[in-house]
């Protein structure tokens, strides 16, 4: 089953990251072919695809967000918990994983997962059932920083288990106070991040397993963060305390 990527950025990070196989690209009649757009066009034809011209109706049929473009591809291929694991090795650095239990929303998924590009993590794990994926709409929302992660569908319980035995340290996202402030923990070496549900949080079984639990101070009125403010706040501190403030204590 094919899918339709949508919008320019995403549409040109699907083509430029080869990750998945394109077949058709679909532009808006009319539309004007300069800057990104030109780009992908180009892209496609180094991929002997040539665009095809349609009403701008048909792309709205597609999906919201189209900017007068879309791309029919494969859909995203998931990789192997090894996979991530071994990443970290071949670029001989400290693993730096992201844990997502059950996230619902596909602008947070989006949210976290371009974030987790921007900040260099090897790997992003998702349980396998009770979550968003990486539909068109999580690739969109993510302006493509999706293809180029490596993200697998597992037991997030099985999978932490697994996490350990390689000597990466476990810490989940939590809203409460009992919990350590993300201040006082080291956030360097091998290091595994945990982000709960927009709702409830870490699910029981999956808080259990984290090595420990932290929390984000916070000094105004509002008792919370949206879970993909608190988990790239999270992911940020990590990778100061990692790679940004050691290159510029030098």
């Amino acid at each position: 089953m094919y899918e339709w990527i949508r919008g320019r950025n995403p549409v040109y990070e699907v083509l430029r990251s080869g990750k998945r196989r394109p077949f058709r690209l679909i532009i808006a009649k009319g539309t004007k072919e300069k800057g990104k757009l030109d780009e992908i066009i180009h892209l496609c034809r180094q991929k002997s695809i040539s665009p095809e011209y349609t009403d701008r109706d048909f792309l709205d049929q597609l999906g919201s967000n189209h900017q007068g473009i879309a791309l029919e591809t494969e859909p995203y291929h998931y990789c192997d918990l090894d996979d991530i694991i071994k990443e970290a090795k071949q670029r001989s650095e400290d693993h730096f994983i992201l844990i997502l239990d059950t996230l619902q929303d596909p602008q947070n998924m989006g949210t976290l997962l371009r974030t987790a590009e921007v900040v260099g993590i090897h790997g992003v794990i998702l349980p396998k059932r009770k979550t968003a994926t990486i539909t068109p709409s999580v690739v969109s929302a993510s302006s493509g920083a999706s293809e180029y992660l490596k993200i697998t569908q597992t037991n997030l319980v099985q999978a932490i288990r697994q996490l350990k035995q390689n000597d990466i340290w476990v810490i989940g996202l939590e809203g409460s106070p009992q919990v350590q402030n993300i201040n006082d923990i080291r956030l360097d070496g091998n290091l595994a991040l945990v982000v709960g549900n927009e709702g409830q949080g870490l699910r029981p079984l999956v808080r259990d397993s984290c090595d420990l639990l932290m929390n984000i101070p916070m000094r105004g009125n509002i008792d919370s963060l949206n879970a993909s403010v608190a988990g790239s706040i999270a992911l940020y501190f990590a990778w100061h305390s990692r790679v940004y403030k050691n290159k510029f204590s030098q």
